[in-house]
């Protein structure tokens, strides 16, 4: 039997709310009319209270690689070294924008899976003097880790040329993070995590102390935040923007602010925990050490090949999450439970996987996921025992 629909359960893109695709089907408005501008100064102000911060935050049309990308290229010199943690797929991502723009990355090269050390981050600090800032993932979305930024942030705060830059693409909207509260000098996200809009956009907040780099030269241009600074303050952006991602992302803040960002956090905290018993009743492990809320990352069991169980779950059922990447492909498979997601999403997802591992030889009662996922919701949401 054939699926008759898809369901997109990866950890980015993630499914698309009703109403933000509603909001993105109007027609297209020009990007410098006043109807625009106020839409995107609107967006604007949501985004800083969605960051907890009246800092300058923008919004830029590129992937969330392009805010990585553009954080480098404007706030780091050639010649500048800077402390790159290196746990996963967007860890190595770090590095090697520092080696495109010649900016010497001090690299804290970490087994996937495990977090870093918040000690390891101030000897990397100490050793290396010329270090003017430090590059790390809140979420790794390739492994499922969790990074204590917060730890890290309290260590380059008391450094006066050290900037935090936190890649936040599956973090923020995951958590409720306070960016100021917790030392983010710069914090990037991206439009197609838990932000529920389609990918295109990325957006990066910076604060006077990052800022205090843009008075140097630079070699950028798309991508330069001071004009994107002096343009985004009066409503628009440098250049032609993505006009309908914007009012899309408009009406997908505004439904976070509806649910309350605490139990948006909640909300997370709670499916993550779900899906972690879930996997464990299957007698399954997972791979990250201190498991993020947005993803789960699962370790097949030997003899399964992660890729095909990946396929096979997506060719039958019409279900799409993602598999391992790069020397953990077919080694892993990934559930995400961020953004638009309930319980019975996850659900869905654990079902889909006690299918495949049955059919790939894998010997488990059917239900033994979805009932401990059940038992734990029930325990989490209800407070009461079962």
């Amino acid at each position: 039997m054939k699926p008759i629909k898809t369901r997109l359960l990866t950890p980015g893109p993630t499914i698309v709310p009703e109403r933000v695709l509603q909001a993105m089907s109007a027609h297209t408005l020009y990007h410098r009319s006043p109807e625009f501008k106020a839409i995107f100064s609107e967006t604007i102000e949501r985004l800083k209270r969605f960051f907890r911060t009246e800092r300058d935050t923008l919004i830029l049309t590129a992937s969330g690689t392009g805010a990585m990308e553009t954080a480098v290229a404007n706030l780091f010199a050639p010649g500048d070294s800077a402390v790159v943690v290196v746990g996963g797929k967007f860890g190595k991502r770090w590095k090697e924008l520092c080696e495109a723009f010649g900016v010497k990355p001090v690299v804290i090269e970490l087994e996937w899976g495990r977090a870093v050390k918040v000690e390891d981050i101030k000897k990397a600090i100490e050793k290396n003097p010329n270090v003017k800032g430090v590059l790390v993932q809140i979420c790794e979305t390739s492994t499922g880790v969790y990074n204590d930024v917060k730890a890290i942030g309290e260590i380059t705060s008391k450094y006066d040329d050290v900037i935090l830059v936190a890649d936040g693409i599956t973090a923020f909207g995951v958590y409720d993070i306070p960016v100021d509260d917790w030392n983010i000098d710069v914090a990037i996200t991206g439009s197609q995590k838990a932000l529920m809009t389609p990918p295109g956009l990325a957006i990066i907040s910076l604060n006077e102390k990052a800022k205090k780099r843009l008075e140097r030269e630079r070699s950028v241009y798309y991508f330069d935040l001071a004009k994107e600074i002096k343009n985004q303050a009066k409503g628009q952006t440098a250049y032609t923007p993505a006009v309908n991602l914007i009012v899309g992302l408009n009406e997908a803040l505004k439904m976070i602010e509806e649910e309350g960002l605490e139990n948006v956090a909640e909300r997370h905290r709670i499916l993550a925990i779900c899906a972690r018993e879930g996997i464990k009743a299957l007698g399954l492990e997972l791979l990250s050490e201190v498991p993020a809320n947005g993803v789960t990352a699962v370790k097949v069991p030997e003899g399964i090949d992660g890729q095909k169980l990946v396929s096979w779950i997506r060719e039958k059922f019409g279900i799409v999450i993602a598999g391992g990447q790069d020397h953990l492909k077919g080694k892993i498979f990934r559930l995400s439970h961020m953004g638009y997601v309930d319980i019975f999403d996850l659900l869905t997802e654990l079902e889909a996987v006690e299918f495949a591992l049955t059919r790939m030889g894998y010997r488990i009662e059917y239900g033994t996921s979805v009932k401990a996922a059940m038992d734990t919701f029930i325990k989490a949401v209800h407070k009461r025992p079962v």
